[in-house]
């Protein structure tokens, strides 16, 4: 392992006791495993709690083999573990032990700004779309990245 994956790893490990630590944590979405519920660069806000409060339908955050699983909650099996799903994904992801579950996705921040997040069906069917035509994928993203590179630089006016 490098230097910088060693870095990673602990970062991820520390993420994981500060929410567990204070309750709450924010995360950056980094893949697109989510599309269209959750973009890249999307601030994710997660609130610990008990896998036994989480329903169906609701994103929930893992932690697996020093990775972070932001999905959609399937359910349970008949072996105490638990099955997610990512919106744009064709299949669910291999049952997770109930030890791995964080906490649930409580606000997502665009921009700097909470955003409601879409009805699951839509973006279900959506993120069907993504999954198996990538350039609907491709399109939204860059669609995605031109908007963002059109806006303008907002200033903070009490830290000039």
């Amino acid at each position: 392992m490098t230097g910088s994956e060693n870095w990673s790893v602990q970062r991820r490990a520390l993420a994981v006791e500060a929410l567990r630590g204070s309750g709450q944590l924010r995360l950056q979405v980094r893949g697109e495993s989510m599309l269209p519920t959750l973009w890249p660069g999307d601030i994710a806000e997660i609130a610990a709690c008990s896998l036994h409060d989480v329903a169906g339908g609701e994103i929930v955050l893992v932690f697996r083999e020093g990775r972070f699983f932001l999905h959609r909650f399937v359910g349970r099996d008949e072996h105490a573990a638990f099955i997610t799903r990512g919106d744009s994904m064709p299949n669910p992801d291999p049952a997770f032990p109930s030890n791995a579950f964080l906490g649930r996705l409580v606000t997502v921040f665009r921009d700097g700004q909470p955003v409601a997040l879409p009805l699951q069906p839509w973006s279900r069917m959506t993120g069907m779309l993504f999954c198996y035509c990538s350039f609907a994928r491709r399109a939204a993203l860059r669609l995605r990245s031109y908007r963002n590179s059109r806006r303008l630089p907002t200033i903070d006016l009490e830290t000039v």
